[in-house]
């Protein structure tokens, strides 16, 4: 499952006609990435006076949102073509489509076509009011699936799309397909070029990256993929993984985590649960244990490794001692960053079928995880003071400091009175204290520019 957060995306609709096409995005990374694909080719085409939502199907609320989104585009663009997409669209078109607000809908495949853009911006209002295609069908990836963000220093890459696996919870399948990954040569060319145009990091991203290559001529691995990258393009400073499942790992991958400095010592697993029963009524391919053994093994290979997680909160059936395993889980594998989600029943998945544990219950027990995740990030944030760190520079702030991220994903405000930093530049700073957010530091040596 993807990490699912609600991400407003850099423009918002304001009064009077769009001058260029506006977007909103709900969801995962992966969405935030396709949403920069979009504005791309809908720029391209021409395509003004236009509200673009890209829609989360993880939750009920996400979907809430993009529903109270699209009433609130409606009142301050009455103009604007409101056009809808995303894995709540794609799993439910008619739903979309019926709202007053609404003039288009379009799927997962057909948002990341060029094609798509110009229709609109030539057929207007007279374009289809909704273009979804049977998302089970397509067995092919195409050049989109690996366009990165090049205007940004942490460059996304997607390598692969959708999933094979049917977790009991999880409805995104049905929004992504199945398993589709990027042949190895077009993503090496790929990344080769983001940092020949400035990316100081890439994140290798997907729906379920440790499923990468299953469906490719020779069944390449995640592992292998990642050693060719590191191999073949050199000059790229800083490779970072998205969602893992831990017991896809490959071996191969394990070593380069371990030996190989330039992949980050960041990883974040897709967890969802820490007790056994609950795991295997998730239909998750993984124990309790095997969660624990990977989390040590990573350790004794990368001492300086750090994890994120994802877990779901009141699952049904889960007792108030099957939660706390999942507590539990938390401190044995000493998960620094916490994504919590309180269980949302989904429309047509085996769990929704599931005696359910009460709204009030699953929004108590997600509040106590997040307070357990949010003490666990304070701890780390304290351990790191004094010591040094690295980062790239994402962002100048206006008041001279500078923004980005360490090499284990900690958010880094650097003071820097004489702005002598800017983006890209490749810095060793000093931790001298922190917020509840962040991490403040000073230069200490400048690694590169």
């Amino acid at each position: 499952m993807t990490t699912a957060v609600f991400q407003p995306g850099p423009d918002r609709p304001t009064a009077g006609p769009l001058p260029s096409p506006q977007l909103l995005t709900f969801g995962c990374r992966l969405n935030a990435f396709e949403t920069e694909v979009m504005r791309g080719h809908a720029t391209a085409a021409g395509l003004d006076n236009a509200v673009i939502v890209n829609t989360c199907a993880v939750t009920a609320e996400a979907e809430r949102q993009a529903r109270q989104a699209i009433r609130k585009a409606r009142r301050e663009q009455p103009q604007a073509k409101i056009i809808v997409t995303g894995c709540a669209a794609q799993i439910a078109p008619e739903r979309f489509a019926a709202m007053p607000e609404v003039d288009h809908v379009i799927g997962n495949d057909e948002k990341l076509k060029a094609e798509t853009f110009t229709a609109f911006a030539t057929a207007g209002i007279e374009a289809p009011r909704i273009t979804v295609a049977d998302i089970m069908t397509i067995t092919e990836t195409a050049g989109h699936f690996v366009g990165g963000l090049a205007q940004h220093i942490r460059a996304f890459v997607e390598i692969q799309q959708g999933c094979d696996h049917r977790c009991t919870f999880c409805i995104i399948p049905f929004g992504r397909g199945n398993n589709r990954s990027v042949p190895v040569g077009e993503i090496v060319t790929q990344v080769a070029r983001l940092v020949a145009e400035g990316a100081r990091e890439v994140v290798l991203t997907g729906v379920d990256i440790t499923g990468y290559g299953a469906d490719l001529p020779g069944r390449p691995t995640l592992g292998q993929l990642v050693r060719r990258l590191l191999k073949l393009v050199p000059d790229l400073p800083r490779l970072r993984l998205s969602s893992l499942d831990v017991v896809e790992v490959d071996e191969e991958l394990m070593r380069l985590i371990g030996e190989e400095a330039r992949l980050m010592p960041h990883l974040h697993l897709s967890l969802q649960a820490g007790d056994d029963l609950i795991l295997k009524r998730m239909k998750r391919r993984h124990s309790r244990d095997d969660a624990i053994r990977f989390c040590d093994e990573m350790r004794r290979r990368r001492p300086d490794i750090v994890f994120g997680a994802d877990i779901i909160a009141g699952f049904p059936t889960e007792t108030e001692a099957m939660f706390a395993n999942s507590l539990d889980l938390v401190e044995r594998c000493s998960i620094t960053y916490l994504h919590v989600f309180p269980y949302s029943a989904r429309e047509n998945t085996p769990a929704a079928k599931m005696p359910q544990v009460p709204g009030d219950i699953r929004r108590d027990r997600a509040a106590r995880l997040r307070a357990v995740g949010e003490s666990a990030q304070q701890r780390h944030f304290a351990s790191q003071i004094g010591r040094m760190a690295e980062l790239v520079v994402e962002t100048v702030k206006a008041d001279g400091s500078v923004f980005g991220h360490g090499r284990d994903f900690m958010p880094i405000r650097v003071m820097d009175p004489a702005r002598r930093l800017k983006r890209g530049d490749l810095v060793t700073v000093r931790l001298l204290h922190h917020t509840d957010t962040e991490l403040i530091a000073e230069p200490a040596v400048a690694v590169a520019a």
